[in-house]
């Protein structure tokens, strides 16, 4: 199973690096909504305003990265698939692809914020960990909501309809949680119960996808 989830990872990460156009998009439009804020906003907002923004923005990187993952499978391509590995085995290795480009995104998008809007976090190491734990949230949801899309004649807008209601409170928790980082004060059991909520909600949207895609995958 570990050797066939590689294999699938490998040809998703492949793809994407002969397809660099689609990479370069996402970039070009987060490079260009961060330079829109910094011309926009005063030189130094408020770390409430920098945390909603950030926040605001990973969730429409989020959605246009990780919103083609199956829709732009064919019909074809994804019966090929069918017949070399389990939907298991599928669905696992687009959640860790889809991941590892939601990090990089995420990642990227911190760098650009700290350039152009200044960096108002007291604690950009803690920021930093928050924000991957937060891409990788909103990757996760992403996935399984393009998966269902995809089962529903290739429909795109059904990722917004279907993701939005489930990320809001996953979203609502990380902008909590990342006042962490701005000097606000937090008892230590409330911050490590909020990661562990986070997590908690990861392993869930995991689960789910794991046992409810071998059905859409039979379609």
């Amino acid at each position: 199973m570990i050797k066939n989830v590689a294999t699938l990872l490998k040809k998703d990460i492949l793809l994407e690096f002969r397809q660099q156009h689609t990479f370069y998009g996402i970039l070009l439009y987060i490079a260009a909504t961060i330079f829109v804020l910094y011309l926009s906003l005063p030189d130094s907002p408020e770390a409430d305003v920098w945390n909603s923004l950030f926040w605001v923005i990973q969730l429409f990187v989020c959605v246009n990265t990780v919103a083609k993952s199956f829709l732009q499978e064919s019909r074809g391509r994804m019966l090929y698939f069918y017949s070399i590995a389990s939907p298991v085995e599928f669905i696992i290795a687009k959640l860790l692809f889809n991941l590892l480009l939601m990090l990089v995104m995420s990642l990227i998008s911190l760098l650009l914020f700290f350039v152009f809007l200044n960096n108002p976090v007291s604690s950009s190491l803690r920021f930093t960990g928050i924000v991957i734990l937060g891409g990788a949230s909103l990757s996760l949801v992403f996935t399984l909501m393009s998966a269902i899309a995809a089962r529903a004649q290739q429909n795109a807008a059904l990722i917004a309809i279907l993701g939005f209601p489930v990320i809001l409170p996953q979203l609502l928790l990380l902008m909590r949680l990342s006042k962490a980082a701005f000097s606000e004060v937090f008892r230590e059991g409330a911050l490590w119960q909020l990661t562990g909520l986070i997590i908690g909600l990861d392993f869930l949207v995991i689960a789910l996808a794991v046992i409810l895609f071998p059905y859409l995958w039979k379609d």
